[in-house]
């Protein structure tokens, strides 16, 4: 092979990144992705800050992969085996030669605690040591996203009449980004929220005019990523990730501030994809797998049939009998996952892979099956059935549910292939009934996988934990892909060239 002797523009370094309530680290992967055109990191983390102990681990198993990218480009190819293994072996892995090194930058990256007043010494203290190693004590950035439940329209649903929701510290826990703004005073920062947070009250007054009013006393003017201008409006906030090639209708408050005095270039705005990306491009080249029968020793293909069979008939379709079962459990490395033409197949797909990780159904109750196929299978005929709409066979057998009215009655929810899906949170690790797949033939809730796929997490992210830790991060996460636009456009304000690949 020839030597590329094409001579690359020198490099600058690092912005430093600080990425605080990280989650498993979906702001944090697609600032990091970004390379200029030498090929060097534009952005590179100096410091983690996460509550969740599995989430910590996934920052850190990512942080330990991504140091070795900085360096050959490439993961090791012991993390590749780990992966075939379906994430056997974490222990083993970190003392790996391949990978020892990476795991004792993570360690010395990634914080696992709870930011708040009594926690703030401590915190300061680490952020202090981090800049001043990466000398990045005026240009740097700040991002994340204070835990969003208080100001959820579902959480604040699901809590109404509760006397000890006004005191919920998750109300305040923006003080903290705040603190960090006012003593450390990054030249950005970038902070996410749920778009419920436009509309929440809290000791009688606007939850977001207060952020507001305290982030411009901070020193900080705010901006939109999706409208120009120097004043944006409250609504002006929020970013529909759907409108920028990401799968999923994902609606959240995302703001850019700047601090006052600085000589960064303007902000500009994202750009919109030319095309809506939906769940069947997402998720429909992955291997079919079909759920266990709960409890697990009832499981068996016939019992499985049975209950396909019984909801497609009620759906009004025959020839259950006669239609392939997919092969039952995990499906790591055992089938190749379908191409995914465009963007988000370069951003997804690795080959080195070779197929996918975390693609297992959960087991399901046999009524939740025949739920799952009829609404499926309904779905597929151009119906959105609701609970007031279910066959008195698939009515579940709770106390209300079949009251006039009845809450929640869209509880059960089918993923339509040809849109993109409904917004991935965390109350997936809970049940599946709101992330049903679309495929009537499988008849079950959205695997890890492709959860996380719709989140757009690359197929070699691995989330640490059980399956039920690993569908709690996914949810609480960034769109990596959306972040790395978000990225992309600070890059710009520091006058940093972005390269179309990716580290």
């Amino acid at each position: 092979m020839l030597q590329d002797t094409t001579p690359k523009e020198p490099s600058a370094m690092p912005i430093p990144l600080i990425d605080v309530f990280a989650g498993p680290g979906g702001l944090n992967e697609g600032f990091s992705s970004l390379i200029d055109a030498a090929g060097e990191p534009i952005f590179q983390t100096v410091a983690s800050f996460e509550l969740d102990p599995w989430a910590c681990e996934t920052l850190k198993l990512r942080s330990a992969v991504r140091h070795y990218r900085r360096i050959d480009r490439v993961a090791p190819s012991s993390y590749y085996e780990f992966l075939r293994s379906g994430g056997r072996g974490l222990a083993d892995l970190k003392v790996h030669s391949e990978m020892a090194v990476g795991f004792k930058e993570a360690e010395s990256e990634v914080v696992c605690m709870a930011l708040g007043p009594q926690t703030r010494p401590e915190s300061d203290h680490i952020i202090e040591s981090a800049l001043q190693r990466h000398g990045g004590k005026d240009d740097w950035v700040l991002i994340g996203g204070p835990p969003c439940q208080a100001y959820s329209l579902a959480g604040r649903s699901r809590r109404k009449g509760d006397p000890t929701f006004a005191d919920d510290h998750k109300h305040v826990l923006y003080k903290e980004y705040l603190a960090i703004l006012e003593r450390f005073r990054p030249s950005v920062f970038v902070m996410e929220n749920v778009k419920g947070m436009l509309s929440s009250k809290h000791a009688g007054g606007a939850i977001f005019q207060s952020i507001r009013d305290d982030l411009s006393s901070a020193g900080y003017d705010l901006r939109s990523f999706v409208i120009p201008g120097s004043d944006p409006s409250p609504s002006d906030f929020i970013i529909r990730s759907e409108n920028y090639g990401i799968p999923q209708r994902r609606h959240r408050v995302i703001l850019l501030g700047v601090r006052h005095g600085t000589t960064l270039d303007s902000a500009g705005v994202l750009e919109e994809a030319m095309a809506p990306v939906t769940v069947e491009q997402a998720i429909g080249g992955l291997p079919r797998i079909r759920s266990m029968v709960s409890p697990r020793n009832r499981d068996s293909e016939v019992e499985w049939r049975r209950a396909r069979d019984t909801a497609w008939l009620i759906a009004g379709r025959s020839g259950g009998r006669t239609a392939p079962t997919p092969d039952i459990g995990a499906a790591y490395l055992d089938e190749p996952a379908g191409d995914i033409v465009g963007e988000l197949g370069d951003w997804l797909l690795d080959d080195r892979l070779g197929g996918v990780t975390l693609h297992e159904s959960r087991a399901h109750m046999t009524k939740d099956l025949m739920r799952y196929g009829y609404l499926a299978q309904k779905a597929v005929m151009g119906e959105r059935p609701k609970l007031g709409d279910l066959p008195d066979e698939l009515v579940p057998n709770h106390k209300n549910a079949r009251d006039v009215n009845a809450p929640f009655t869209d509880r059960f929810r089918v993923q339509v292939s040809g849109q993109a899906s409904t917004t991935v949170v965390s109350h997936i690790s809970k049940d599946g009934h709101y992330y049903i797949h679309p495929d009537p033939v499988q008849m079950r809730s959205l695997s890890v996988r492709e959860a996380a796929r719709l989140q757009t997490f690359p197929d070699d992210y691995f989330f640490v934990g059980g399956r039920t830790q690993q569908y709690h991060q996914v949810g609480n996460a960034v769109p990596p892909l959306l972040a790395r636009q978000l990225g992309e456009v600070v890059a710009r304000m520091f006058g940093r060239k972005v390269d179309t690949q990716r580290l």
